[in-house]
């Protein structure tokens, strides 16, 4: 008999998802300011991911180390629900701790910076306790066969989040007056526009996680809805995982220092290349150790936990490779539009015109839009359609979703922009009919989409390059639900460790943009995207991979 759905909980808990987004899509408009308010590189502009980004790997570690030292897992023995509870206030108090890290903040000054991310990792902090709940929870709420399609609800919520947020922080920030680069940085240079604004933005989000958490704890329709199983210890699994968190603390410890005066020999000559390696290291140490526990853990599962499980540590690989891309192709697309490669012209590297920091807000707000698009889309299942219902939907939702980012942006696209972010959106559509709502076969089709847009981005001028890597949002967009899904596939008892696992390697977010940003200082801002080219590539590779290791177990995957 087939579980239904339990709407009520699934309504109360898409909430929290809207948060999420909107406070990390926000960074979008953020990066470049702190940039041009703070005068930073590219790569220092980067660590609000880092921050923000790196908090999702340490709660998700320090929630694994301590069930693993107490023998019980604490996530199962609070419940689902307030895990949730805990992470909306922990967020609580990263949201105020913005307040007093802004406050008379002038320009220029670096420390300052570095109290936001403070502030900012700890609000990050409180969203991975919140998404190792949620996930599972979600899932748990009705068939498993289709906590594919419930994830994808909430990711359409969540969008929606990021869709507004750039535009919101905007506003706040920048105000409503639309003004040239020039005029932009005569203001800030003159004290006129401040980071402090912000306060007025972190106050009303502490509100917003103190409601939410309200919701959650009063609502009797909500269930707590604990795991069924019990933790086992992994010790294996979390030798490796300090392992890694100490080699990368290290290497971006180095990066730090060398920002500020240092003795050491080491960074006496080609600091720049220099600084990119120890990045390179620490994004090779992850891969190598989950590489090595896949061989490890095949010869002698004893130890490793979920880790045993060969689709989790693919997965594993995959998250880390998704949020990095998802993350990177919009945190560096600022300074891809602000950027000055043609002094004469005041073109930017694609051949087109400047953007200043208030400009590049609704082209932020489309890439996020984009995500929304697809996760609408694939919610829709939810819903039990008729087969001719449901392609009618496919192809009526995305341009639905599409008005409404038109209308949260409204005024702020060309006609040229509405024609061809809508040739985008047909090709999406056209990967949604050839998928047929597959898990497997849907990451092959994006991925390979993913590819071929971020070469088109990297070959091409004007507003083809732009709308090649703009379209990287709308390929993402169906890719965590179906990674997710296929990871903890088969875990059993295994499930709620192995959802943890997976919320760690978010952590992609926090290493794969840093990198790009000390490529760009390198080489460039456009070249920087193959990055991009090679996390799609990773992903492409791991569908098929990920499908040949779940047939093996006798799991069908399409």
């Amino acid at each position: 008999m087939t579980q239904k759905t339990n709407y009520s909980a699934l309504s109360t808990l898409v909430t929290v998802f809207f948060f999420w987004g909107f406070i990390a899509a926000s960074n979008g408009v953020f990066i470049p300011f702190c940039k041009t308010y703070f005068n930073i590189d590219q790569f220092q502009s980067q660590l609000v991911d880092f921050a923000f980004y790196g908090a999702y790997y340490f709660g998700a570690l320090a929630l694994f180390v301590v069930s693993s030292t107490t023998g019980k897992d604490v996530l199962n023995k609070w419940g689902y629900k307030n895990g949730i509870i805990y992470g909306l206030l922990i967020s609580s108090i990263g949201a105020l701790a913005v307040l007093p890290a802004v406050n008379n903040a002038q320009m220029g000054d670096a420390q300052v910076f570095y109290y936001v991310l403070i502030a900012y990792f700890i609000v990050a902090l409180g969203f991975s306790l919140q998404q190792t709940a949620a996930q599972p929870f979600a899932i748990s709420l009705g068939d498993p066969a289709k906590g594919s399609h419930r994830l994808n609800l909430a990711g359409g919520v969540n969008s929606f989040g990021t869709t507004i947020g750039p535009i919101v922080v905007a506003l706040i920030i920048f105000g409503s007056t639309p003004l040239s680069g020039d005029e932009l940085n005569n203001l800030i240079n003159k004290g006129e526009i401040q980071i402090s604004t912000i306060q007025y933005l972190y106050l009303g989000v502490t509100a917003l996680f103190l409601g939410a958490a309200a919701l959650f704890y009063f609502s009797k329709k909500l269930p707590s809805a604990d795991g069924e199983t019990t933790f086992e210890t992994a010790r294996k699994a979390m030798v490796i995982l300090l392992l890694i968190t100490v080699v990368i603390s290290v290497c971006f410890a180095l990066v730090f220092v060398s920002y500020g005066s240092t003795n050491f020999s080491f960074f006496k000559e080609h600091l720049e290349e220099k600084r990119l390696l120890l990045l390179v290291i620490s994004l090779l140490i992850i891969l190598v150790g989950l590489i090595f526990a896949y061989w490890q853990s095949a010869k002698n599962p004893s130890g490793w936990g979920a880790m045993q499980k060969p689709q989790l540590l693919l997965g594993m690989i995959a998250i880390f490779t998704y949020v990095g891309v998802e993350v990177t192709i919009q945190s560096n697309l600022g300074e891809l539009l602000k950027f000055v490669a043609d002094e004469t012209k005041k073109l930017n590297p694609l051949g087109l015109k400047v953007m200043n920091d208030a400009e590049i807000a609704p082209y932020i707000s489309l890439y996020w839009g984009g995500l929304m698009i697809g996760r609408w889309v694939g919610a829709i299942t939810v819903f039990n359609p008729t087969k001719g219902l449901k392609k009618v939907l496919y192809i009526l939702v995305p341009y639905i979703a599409f008005g409404v980012i038109l209308l949260v942006n409204f005024g702020a696209y060309s006609l040229v922009d509405i024609v061809a972010f809508s040739i985008c959106v047909a090709v999406q559509i056209g990967g949604f009919f050839l998928a047929k709502d597959a898990p497997v076969r849907t990451l092959k089709i994006f991925s390979l989409l993913g590819v071929i847009g971020m070469l088109i981005g990297l070959f091409a001028h004007g507003n083809l390059a732009l709308y090649a890597f703009l379209c990287g949002g709308l390929f993402c967009s169906i890719m965590w639900p179906c990674i997710f899904s296929l990871s903890i596939r088969n875990l059993g008892k295994y499930t709620s460790q192995g959802s943890a696992f997976l919320i760690m390697m978010i952590l992609g977010g926090a290493i794969i943009p840093p990198i790009q940003g000390k490529l760009a200082d390198i080489i460039g801002i456009q070249p920087s995207y193959w990055i991009a080219v090679f996390c799609f590539l990773y992903l492409l590779i791991y569908a098929y991979m990920t499908k040949n290791v779940l047939a093996k177990q006798g799991v069908e995957t399409d």
